[in-house]
């Protein structure tokens, strides 16, 4: 079922063109095998749970484009729904009731949301609901989590060290000092650091940044202690919560994390799955926040495409897709039955490593475990990782190309393809022992 996929000469010399004219040959840093070497492999087509590359190879996706295509690659109702939009035109710069249609669908699900405002990425989302959450408060601090990702916004592109209850450092070249001067950076699963740092900065913190399922530190799970108190102090001290579902928004549930857990936010920023595969994002919250959004208020934000009717169509068609169907369950079963699989494999081949789920999210860490937060996830073998992302490359499994990502199964997804990969799963790790 799965073939021997080593050999992309092709890919090699796209590589090498794009270098030429691109910055390291890729729109995305994301992209780059710069966390496990090698060249970059360039895709020519998918079709449910497939890639093809310019090669011909051929790959069970694990990637999903970084997590939209939850249906699978050119699902019927989704390209029906993109053709249909094309019709009329690719963008007016006005109002369209696509629009309405996806904000409905999103105010439907999510416990949160009242209100929603289109954007065309998770980064802009999460500018965006930063400048929301200083306007609506009147206070200028945020508090993020090391290893969270909330796009390449200036504010929140910050590292600390270890447990630093300090404000945040740039940590990119190109974002002054006092972009980041008001961003307290704190370790994700402590809520005593997160009490600290409110007695610190009374009545100065305007809102609580995170991601309530963690993907860009690999998978990462909320603790029931660290969730019910960043809840309890945001209400306590008039901050708003904020969560960054950019990932696992309609991905570990219809309505999301916040659905999932039981503990509902003030602002939630959204993308990926809401767009099916087309560049999507949002912000929302409830109208009493919403309000102060331009044109009713006055925090600005704006956008040309924002709304695209394109993307809408996409989203709606992806949103009604899983409203609809049982896809959640299918899932379910499907990412645990890769979960399980991999577990034995890892044992049966006797390499330290975890396997971390939620859902149909997950990462195989190589350590032992349980990872709570970064400083755990920076325990991994990286070196060990690399060997084995490659080895699974070379058997026909795309995964993504670091460590600290979640992998993704699709409803496209079959058992026999998730027995395969765990084969090939099996047999790579054998080799690592």
């Amino acid at each position: 079922m799965l073939a021997d996929t080593s050999s992309r000469p092709l890919s090699d010399a796209a590589f090498e063109k794009a270098q030429k004219v691109i910055p390291g040959g890729v729109n995305s840093p994301a992209r780059a095998f710069g966390a496990v070497g090698g060249t970059p492999v360039h895709m020519a087509s998918g079709e449910g749970p497939w890639l093809t590359d310019v090669d011909g190879n051929r790959y069970v996706d694990f990637v999903g484009s970084w997590g939209p295509h939850i249906l699978g690659h050119r699902h019927p109702a989704v390209m029906e729904a993109i053709a249909d939009a094309l019709t009329r035109s690719t963008s007016f710069g006005a109002p369209t009731p696509a629009e309405t249609d996806l904000a409905e669908l999103v105010v439907e699900a999510v416990p949160s949301v009242e209100q929603v405002r289109m954007t065309n990425s998770g980064t802009e989302a999460g500018m965006s609901a930063v400048r929301l959450a200083r306007g609506a408060t009147g206070r200028d601090k945020v508090v993020k989590f090391a290893g969270n990702y909330h796009g390449h916004v200036d504010s929140l592109l910050v590292s600390a060290g270890s447990g630093a209850l300090t404000l945040g450092h740039p940590s990119s070249p190109g974002v002054p000092a006092g972009c980041t001067q008001d961003t307290v950076v704190l370790d994700y699963n402590n809520p005593q650091q997160l009490e600290a740092a409110f007695k610190k900065y009374p009545d100065q913190i305007a809102g609580v940044f995170l991601e309530p399922v963690c993907g860009n530190m690999g998978v990462v799970t909320p603790t029931e202690e660290f969730l019910n108190a960043l809840r309890d102090l945001c209400t306590r001290h008039g901050a708003l919560l904020a969560f960054d579902e950019v990932m696992c928004g309609f991905r570990v549930a219809y309505g999301g994390a916040q659905a999932r857990f039981g503990v509902t936010p003030d602002l939630t920023m959204l993308g990926k799955v809401i767009g099916g595969g087309m560049p999507v994002g949002a912000y929302g919250g409830p109208a009493e926040v919403m309000k102060h959004v331009s044109p009713v208020g006055s925090v600005y934000q704006a956008g040309t495409l924002s709304g695209n009717p394109v993307a809408m169509a996409c989203g709606v068609a992806t949103l009604k897709a899983l409203r609809d169907g049982d896809v959640y369950e299918r899932l379910e079963a499907l990412a645990a039955r890769l979960e399980a699989g991999l577990t034995d494999a890892i044992e049966a081949a006797g390499v330290e490593a975890c396997v971390q789920r939620v859902g149909s999210m997950l990462t195989l860490f190589f350590t032992a475990g349980p990872v709570e937060n970064l400083m755990d996830a920076q325990k991994s073998d990286v070196e060990r990782f690399a060997k084995y992302f490659h080895g699974m490359l070379d058997r026909g499994v795309y995964l993504p190309c670091s460590q600290y990502e979640a992998m993704f199964v699709s409803a496209a997804h079959t058992e026999e393809l998730i027995d395969a990969t765990v084969a090939a799963a099996k047999e790579v790790l054998g080799t690592l022992a």
